[in-house]
């Protein structure tokens, strides 16, 4: 299977995609969506979308992969499956352990492991197929290498093209700690499209120094399906029906190894920001960073002249009115513009910007494309014999299936009805997307008034939709039990240090600055695990691994390490435990609870083996990519940089060693405050641990420690 997999927003982007070519369509849900602004859909809309689609025998997938609270699961999981009776063909989750409730409790529903989860290696592809996962959706940043084992494990989904994250998938806290909106929620500001300066030679400048690319695998497709991946997913749930239905075209066309220049051209001018990457599936490229300009650019259109006042882009193609345009000068932006006239020599544009010769314009609306596009019009082939006779029920057989009418047809007296009536009557198809084909009109001089034709092509037409638009799904009820947790004290200190333990902690997570390098192992320290490890970066590291006391990890693929080598195991913030289900289901000897709860949230999970972020650094992004272009030649090699926004907040980024160098920044203060629940420090960045350590019990003297604090999400819930 070769399955091109197209968002959908909203109504007129799924009626795009469908009419396009999509194999299968996802959206959201009004609620517990990570596209929440998005327009989704209400129960309604998603029947109709979802029986239109099963009509074109496409596939609908239901996002429902945001962090769900404890007080949200009923109503979650109501939703969960309103949407599968209502026709969801799977439904998308990022918290593998509701996804394991919900399956040991509804194992008829198909269930996808959302790309937040951050399946990256066959240690997390093994554990979804464990939990019930019919398919993952993998991280970004997986390699083909890593891909090509996990399609042997489960069915895999992989994206090729649209926007790209900045951070690891689920593992993103940068809109929620510095705006207050959860992207784990569905809420992300994009801080990453925002412009940063780094405390490096040539990168002091303000830019967008986190901004990323659109991904656009093109022709590397190829490679992809050689790696067994089973569908293609294009990203886009916030973008025009226009993108969608190019976006289709285009994909399709690869696969059928027939696509033209004009299929990038068109995905180009309906979405484009950077000149598009290949991915970290292919490695990192010279324009997977997009620093100079954060937005759509569209294709290149021709160079400006500047004549006689008036704005004169070189060019042989011709545009029209409402066609709009962006300028830029040595790569940057300079302002927008729309279309003024055509002459012999190309186009003229106007524009509020003060443009120069020489400067590039780029094409970014092109309204002839757009309609052209969603004029597309996909029809469903609808084979009709249909026989008339006296003495018998009107029958009509559409495409084998065969309907009758409700009276037995009459002798005409006069005028009986012709084949040519009975035609014209079956060419008008109402509301339905038919193309249709006769076999055979057979009458033999019957009456059949034109009010009881019309009631017979209504009703026949009718019932072949309803039968070729129907869910297959078995209907389910709500019939499941919430487990009730245990509440107990936990007074213990955990503690993720850079360097030795600290003396007053209960345990202490070493995160070292370099994996491959075994002189930190310390039987007595947990060892902390990053979000993404390829599985050969793991076997590199598995003897000195198994030397440690235990394991901490922010991912799910843990779980299976630790079980495969017989090791007590933390599971970190980056799991986002939020609710009972995740404490019962999460088989860790310890927890640490999603730092996007707050203090009355986290008291409602406090079993004896939980945790919470109370004090130090509060990471808030992991970097699987260098932001300095990978030039390894001319890297200053520093441990630490300084990211500093246009407000003049200052993010630290820390530098790591796993097989390439990798990042992570954290917040622009630190968090203090008083868990309800088992302390938890995050002093990666200390210097001191052991001060941290000394006052984390006493939030007065978390004060004074660090100055500039925040009290993170403790007293206010995050959006």
């Amino acid at each position: 299977m070769c399955e091109i997999l197209a968002p959908a927003g909203d109504i007129k982007s799924a009626y795009a995609a469908i009419n396009s070519g999509a194999d299968a369509i996802y959206l959201g849900l009004v609620r517990f969506s990570a596209r929440s602004s998005a327009e989704n859909f209400d129960t309604d809309s998603f029947a109709a979308v979802a029986r239109m689609a099963h009509a074109f025998g496409v596939k609908v997938y239901v996002a429902m992969n945001t962090l769900i609270k404890d007080e949200e699961l009923d109503g979650f999981l109501t939703a969960l499956i309103e949407a599968w009776n209502n026709g969801a063909d799977a439904i998308i989750l990022s918290d593998i352990f509701l996804g394991k409730f919900i399956k040991e409790n509804y194992p008829q529903i198909k269930l996808y492991l959302s790309t937040q989860a951050g399946v990256c290696n066959v240690y997390g592809a093994t554990l979804a197929k464990k939990y019930g996962f019919d398919r993952v959706i993998l991280a970004r940043e997986t390699p083909v290498e890593e891909i090509k084992l996990i399609t042997k494990i489960i069915e895999t989904e992989v994206f090729v093209q649209g926007a790209l994250c900045t951070c690891f998938s689920g593992q993103c806290y940068m809109s929620s700690f510095a705006g207050g909106n959860s992207g784990n929620r569905g809420r992300c500001k994009q801080p990453c499209r925002k412009l940063y300066s780094i405390d490096r030679d040539g990168y002091t400048e303000k830019a967008y120094r986190l901004s990323l690319s659109d991904l656009s695998v093109g022709g590397k497709i190829s490679d992809l399906i050689e790696a067994g991946v089973s569908s293609f997913k294009i990203e886009g749930r916030m973008r025009r029906p226009e993108y969608v239905s190019a976006a289709v075209k285009y994909y399709k066309n690869l696969l059928k190894n027939s696509a033209a220049d004009k299929d990038l051209s068109d995905l180009k001018r309906t979405y484009n920001r950077g000149n598009y990457t290949r991915g970290l599936a292919f490695g990192q490229d010279k324009t997977f960073i997009s620093s100079s300009v954060q937005g759509h650019i569209g294709e290149f259109a021709g160079v400006l002249k500047v004549e006689n006042g008036k704005y004169l882009c070189m060019s042989k193609e011709k545009f029209g009115k409402g066609d709009s345009f962006k300028i830029l000068r040595g790569g940057k932006e300079v302002g927008g513009a729309d279309f003024a006239e055509n002459t012999a020599r190309g186009f003229i544009i106007s524009s509020r910007a003060v443009l120069r010769s020489g400067d590039k314009v780029f094409v970014t609306t092109d309204s002839a494309l757009n309609a052209e596009l969603l004029s597309v019009s996909r029809k469903i082939a609808v084979r009709l014999s249909i026989r008339l006779c006296f003495g018998e029920l009107p029958t009509v057989t559409v495409n084998g299936q065969t309907f009758y009418g409700e009276s037995v047809l009459p002798r005409a007296n006069n005028r009986p009805i012709t084949p040519e009536q009975v035609k014209d009557c079956f060419n008008k198809v109402d509301k339905y997307p038919y193309r249709i084909e006769y076999e055979k009109i057979e009458t033999d001089g019957i009456f059949m008034a034109a009010s009881e034709l019309n009631a017979l092509r209504r009703a026949v037409y009718n019932k072949y939709f309803d039968s070729i638009s129907a869910t297959k799904n078995p209907h389910i009820d709500k019939n499941h039990t919430i487990p009730q947790l245990e509440i107990a004290e936990n007074n213990k200190i955990a503690v993720i240090s850079a360097e030795n333990a600290p003396s007053k902690a209960d345990f202490t997570i070493y995160k070292p600055a370099d994996y491959m390098d075994d002189a930190g192992v310390n039987k007595e320290l947990y060892l902390y695990l990053p979000p993404f490890m390829t599985s050969a970066e793991i076997v590199a590291i598995k003897p000195q691994i198994a030397r440690y006391g235990g394991l901490y990890c922010e991912s799910g693929w843990a779980i299976e390490l630790a079980e495969e080598l017989d090791m007590p195991l933390f599971a970190g913030t980056g799991l986002n435990i939020s609710n009972a289900i995740d404490v019962a289901y999460c088989p860790a000897d310890y927890i640490v609870l999603s730092k996007e709860l707050t203090f009355s949230e986290q008291k409602k999970l406090g079993v004896a083996n939980a945790f919470a972020l109370s004090a130090g650094n509060i990471k808030v992004m992991d970097l699987i990519y260098c932001p300095f272009g990978r030039r390894c030649g001319e890297c200053d090699r520093r441990a630490k940089y300084t990211l500093t926004d246009e407000n003049g907040r200052k993010f630290p980024v820390r530098r790591y060693q796993t097989s390439l160098c990798r990042f992570e920044v954290f917040n622009c203060v630190n968090l203090v405050g008083v868990s309800p629940v088992g302390t938890f420090l995050d002093c990666t960045l200390e210097d001191e641990c052991n001060k941290t350590v000394s006052v984390c019990a006493d939030e007065e003297k978390q004060r004074e420690l660090y100055i500039k604090f925040t009290h993170g999400h403790g007293n206010s819930p995050v959006l």
